[in-house]
């Protein structure tokens, strides 16, 4: 966690992963939206049924209910900043 709810933000909360080599995120999905900036690294995206390439400096919306997953398709870790709003839990 970068900055949540500790930090006195109270309508976003800024998350930061890492995923190693050939890991990835569960696909699901969600009823709030988030937004992801590619930090590091490169991989692929499941968004809007499809696999999509990502790296480094790539931004990705993710609206509401729509099902994703990461995953880190490359030998160096993939580092992302992943935005959500209040509500959700912050992990």
């Amino acid at each position: 966690m970068f900055i949540g709810s500790q930090d006195g933000a109270q309508r976003f909360c800024m998350r930061f992963f890492e995923i190693h080599p050939g890991g990835h995120t569960p696909r699901h999905s969600h009823d709030w939206e988030h937004e992801i900036f590619i930090h590091e690294g490169h991989g692929s995206a499941y968004k809007e049924g499809r696999w999509v390439p990502i790296t480094q400096g790539d931004a990705l919306f993710i609206p509401p209910n729509e099902e994703h997953q990461i995953k880190n398709t490359s030998d160096k870790p993939l580092r992302f900043v992943c935005l959500i709003p209040a509500g959700p839990a912050e992990l």
